[in-house]
């Protein structure tokens, strides 16, 4: 009843909403940790985040990034503000900012080596077309993530998410956590 009401009138997780995000619990479903360790990221990655939030995850993922970059999309400007300002109060300055339209990534091919949505996906409206950018984005044996918890109100259900990685083209590589709590990992081949 309650994610049923939250997805009629909150499509999106609204910026003024973004401190919930923020909060420090959220570790106890994924830490930042964590899921750096299920995206298998290298120090020299190239790494898109699409809907960071205010940045919760985008602040470790970066620091790890070494000799990398991490570039951050989100189709509401007000999130990306919030996360500029989170990673700019750290220092971080290997970090892009995209605003994207909810539709398609102008953004190049065989670029990325992964793609991380953390409580994102099942936002997204157009998510056949979304999982296809991605697969036109990424470099051959690159990586995308889908990242979902229990408690969201627009939880993608596993099945749904391989069926959607698997018909763009991706191969399905490794699952972390259950059904209600996971990071699914698909592949593009090399």
């Amino acid at each position: 009843m309650i994610s049923k009401f939250f997805k009629k009138h909150f499509p999106i997780c609204s910026y003024q909403f973004s401190f919930l995000l923020l909060c420090p619990l959220r570790s106890l479903f994924l830490s930042p940790k964590t899921l750096a360790k299920r995206l298998e990221i290298r120090e020299d990655s190239t790494v898109l985040e699409v809907g960071p939030g205010p940045g919760y995850y985008s602040v470790p993922l970066a620091r790890q990034l070494t000799h990398g970059k991490l570039v951050v999309a989100d189709i509401q400007p007000q999130m990306l503000a919030q996360t500029k300002k989170r990673l700019t109060k750290r220092g971080q300055t290997n970090v892009d900012y995209y605003q994207c339209d909810g539709n398609w990534f102008d953004l190049p091919d065989n670029y990325f080596d992964v793609i991380l949505l953390v409580t994102v996906f099942g936002e997204v409206k157009n998510q056949q077309e979304y999982m296809a950018e991605f697969f036109r984005m990424m470099k051959p044996g690159g990586i995308v993530s889908i990242s979902e918890m229990a408690g969201d109100p627009h939880i993608m259900p596993i099945d749904k998410v391989k069926e959607l990685a698997i018909n763009a083209g991706f191969a399905f590589d490794k699952l972390y956590g259950h059904r209600w709590n996971y990071s699914a990992n698909f592949r593009k081949a090399e």
